[in-house]
């Protein structure tokens, strides 16, 4: 339950508080050389701590990598990264033994766990577990750089503020880079910075949706049915916590128009395959087109906010209510635009890796 891939195989371990979190990454290419420099780049867009609308538990999320290298490079053997947990307080959690947080996975692991489930900061449905997805993800787009294909994603909303949509025949993945706000319009930043202050000053929360897409990635790669480019990637997103949605090229706005507008016409381009438009986001039957891929995830809320809520007490049989104490995002928004990379990129390695020709040989 906490593997991912058929080929290029990601096993996840750990929990918010536990005093490691890891993962084995299994079938990575061998002879990589991994550039820590934008690896730690790549992370410390996910860390917490580092914005004021963040949490204030700092983690300076450091990689460690234990196995996996020879010689400088990625050597075939399974690759091994551990990451120290160094500001946890767990104390901040103790009554959550009993009383469940509305909308966490609480009473549900209380569940299927017998209540031997770890509650401090989530135990492993944690959001702190993507840190490890973030080491996996950042190591596989490195390799996708070498191949030509580059992932990038950006906040397309929060609350009511919108960014505006990636071109979907030519989306420009270069004009978001580290260091800078995760918008292609740098004037949405302040609208939604605004939502998230507004919601924190009542204290309470408010979500998103982030769009990500890949280019240069070529035609014929995937499988139809349950092993599709839509299924890896979502199966894997969904893995995120606080993904509650997601869609392909027009999605659900698809749904509205009839076929002559939503179908994409092949043109020639060149020698190349085209399509006029990208309505289809890159895959059709589960197998690359050789256009963008892209897609959209819905984030919901965080739902650890600072307003009295209702809820029950486990063990009493009664209802209760909760005032949740800790260190907490009001948005959650900003740091999951890099998981949601980590993902595509992961998702993506092991639809190549797994294919009868796969790139690069």
């Amino acid at each position: 339950m906490n593997t991912f891939g058929t080929h290029l195989k990601i096993s996840i371990f750990g929990q918010s508080h536990a005093p490691v979190i890891g993962v084995v990454i299994d079938g990575f290419p061998a002879g990589i050389t991994v550039d820590t420099e934008a690896l730690q780049r790549f992370m410390a867009r996910r860390a917490p701590g580092g914005a004021a609308y963040s949490t204030k538990r700092k983690e300076p999320d450091v990689p460690e990598f234990i196995s996996g290298f020879a010689h400088g490079k990625t050597c075939g053997a399974p690759v091994t990264a551990i990451i120290r947990n160094q500001d946890a307080r767990s104390s901040d959690y103790e009554a959550l033994r009993d009383i469940p947080r509305p909308s966490h996975a609480d009473y549900t692991a209380h569940v299927k766990f017998g209540g031997k489930n770890d509650v401090a900061g989530g135990g492993q449905f944690s959001g702190r577990l993507t840190a490890p997805l973030c080491i996996a993800g950042g190591l596989c787009m490195q390799w996708l750089q070498k191949q030509g294909i580059a992932i990038a994603a950006h906040i397309l909303s929060i609350g009511n503020a919108d960014d505006i949509p990636f071109d979907p025949v030519r989306p420009d993945c270069g004009t978001l880079t580290a260091g800078k706000p995760p918008v292609l319009d740098a004037s949405a930043w302040d609208r939604m910075l605004s939502e998230i202050e507004d919601a924190r000053k009542m204290g309470d929360s408010v979500g998103g949706v982030i769009e990500c897409a890949a280019t240069g990635l070529p035609a014929g790669y995937g499988n139809p049915m349950f092993e599709g480019v839509e299924n890896k990637i979502a199966q894997i997103v969904f893995g995120i916590p606080a993904v509650k949605g997601i869609s392909f090229g027009s999605g659900f706005e698809g749904s509205r128009v009839r076929g002559s507008a939503n179908n994409d016409a092949f043109v020639m381009d060149g020698d190349a395959v085209r399509t006029k438009t990208n309505n289809h986001g890159g895959s059709l039957g589960g197998i690359t087109s050789g256009m963008p891929l892209i897609f959209r995830a819905a984030v919901k809320p965080t739902p650890s906010i600072a307003q009295e809520q209702d809820s029950i007490n486990l063990f009493k049989r009664q209802n209760t209510k909760l005032t949740i104490q800790g260190r907490h995002d009001p948005c959650i928004v900003p740091r999951a635009v890099p998981c949601i990379e980590a993902a595509a990129a992961v998702a993506i390695c092991d639809i190549l890796l797994n294919s009868n020709h796969p790139i690069g040989e």
